[in-house]
């Protein structure tokens, strides 16, 4: 166990990163919180040790009082976050301080480890439960399932966060759940709104949210949604909970560490980002998961960097989640929300065991349809509709048909736009497609 009162100073700077001398015999562990003498609010964590045995820290609040020579104590403890009651309907940063400008939480508040591994050895049998969601291209296409994992993924302005803040209005409010939030590297107005938004709902009760955004250091944004996934893990094995998991941009969470792996001189892999893309990731997705106390559902906005799904991080991502909900920069631009690709959107959780034989059959066609819809369009732009076969004519019809049927709007929306917000059974869903294929 790590012993607080090691002290040292800074002997270089280089961007966030912090060479750090200890005076004397002994030296503090891997993950230890350093602060600078007298000033316990600026947090250092040691990163390594060189072969001088001087400690690299990264800093996670920039200051004019972090310079060369300045002394720095050891405080025996890591990165942590508040747990219990206290914690919910509360804001935080990345290292587990309320930010929400209201009360302190207390130093008498539990704190957990963000780094602890805490979970049961039971496996997690749900017998494959659907969460409705009231939003008919989700609930049809890409269903959620109690403690999977599913991805909004998208360019920049295509929807991603205003769905998952209709996500978080329609199946957040279920008092039976709690819902997280980590809002990572994201833009300060929309976490102010979703805050505001759930608070005028009375939501907050039963919600925890962590917030990175994209004004802060990279170190603060690749800690932030560790610190979320924490405070989940707590309430599922301790308080046997199931936990709804918003992360608004999973993507951020990759981009954060490639900074800090470049600040740090690291070698980058082939496609431009840090070597240990996997493994960063891999650790955070894989504390996502459901156990005999509880469940974790984890939905996650992947932002695509110049709309290429081919990305490396996006490819990544999308290797270790179980459904893929794909936004299209041509679908949005027609005026269609939410701007859903229904050929590019899948999910490995539409079997018949799951969903059903009839909703299954359903999609099946569907997605027939859509196909061929996609392969009719540049036929038609050369020769006219009326030239198609009577078959291919109902077909493209059918298709336009099941594309306006799958634009719905939003609760969110409501003050923006006027008009009001709509929610969709699954059983609703699945007779209104069935209408339009006879």
């Amino acid at each position: 166990m790590a012993v607080a009162g090691f002290t040292g100073h800074i002997v270089s700077i280089r961007g966030l990163i912090l060479e750090v001398a200890f005076h004397g015999e002994g030296r503090p562990a891997l993950r230890e919180i350093l602060t600078i003498e007298g000033h316990p609010e600026i947090l250092l964590e040691i990163q390594s040790f060189n072969e001088h045995s001087d400690a690299l820290c990264i800093t996670f609040m920039s200051s004019s009082l972090v310079c060369r020579g300045a002394k720095v104590v050891s405080t025996g403890t890591t990165i942590s976050v508040p747990t219990g009651a206290k914690a919910l309907g509360r804001l935080f940063n990345a290292v587990g301080m309320v930010a929400d400008n209201l009360e302190p939480i207390g130093d008498d508040v539990p704190r957990r480890s963000v780094y602890t591994n805490a979970s049961s050895t039971q496996l997690f049998t749900n017998n494959d439960e659907l969460l409705e969601t009231g939003i008919k291209v989700i609930d049809f296409f890409t269903p959620f399932v109690k403690g999977r994992k599913i991805g909004i993924i998208g360019g920049a302005g295509v929807g991603k966060t205003v769905l998952i803040m209709e996500l978080i209005h329609n199946i957040g409010k279920d008092p039976t759940k709690l819902a997280f939030f980590a809002g990572i590297g994201e833009r300060i107005r929309e976490g102010h709104e979703l805050y505001e938004t759930l608070k005028e709902r009375d939501m907050l009760k039963s919600t925890a949210m962590f917030y990175g955004q994209m004004n802060e250091n990279p170190a603060m944004r690749a800690m932030v949604g560790v610190a979320a996934t924490t405070l989940a893990e707590y309430f599922r094995d301790e308080e046997k909970r199931d936990i709804l998991f918003f992360v608004d941009n999973v993507y951020r969470h990759i981009q954060a560490g490639n900074e800090l792996s470049t600040m740090m001189g690291q070698i980058p892999s082939e496609g431009g980002y840090q070597a240990t893309i996997f493994s960063d990731l891999k650790r955070l997705q894989d504390r996502l998961y459901s156990n005999a106390n509880g469940s974790i559902t984890a939905i996650q906005t992947i932002f695509i960097p110049a709309d290429d799904l081919t990305d490396p991080a996006v490819q990544e991502i999308s290797s270790q989640i179980d459904s893929v909900i794909v936004l299209s920069r041509a679908v949005a631009e027609a005026g269609i929300r939410p701007a859903v690709d229904l050929i590019r959107t899948t999910s490995s959780l539409l079997t018949p065991e799951i969903v059903g034989e009839r909703h299954y059959l359903l999609v099946t066609q569907v997605q027939a349809i859509m196909q061929k819809y996609d392969s009719l369009k540049n036929i038609i732009a050369i020769i006219g509709e009326n030239e198609l076969s009577p078959q291919d004519r109902a077909d493209y019809r059918k298709a336009k048909k099941l594309i306006e049927f799958f634009a719905q709007s939003m609760f969110v929306t409501e003050a923006l736009n006027g008009i009001p917000g709509v929610y969709f059974t699954r059983e609703q869903t699945l007779s209104g497609v069935e209408e339009i294929l006879i």
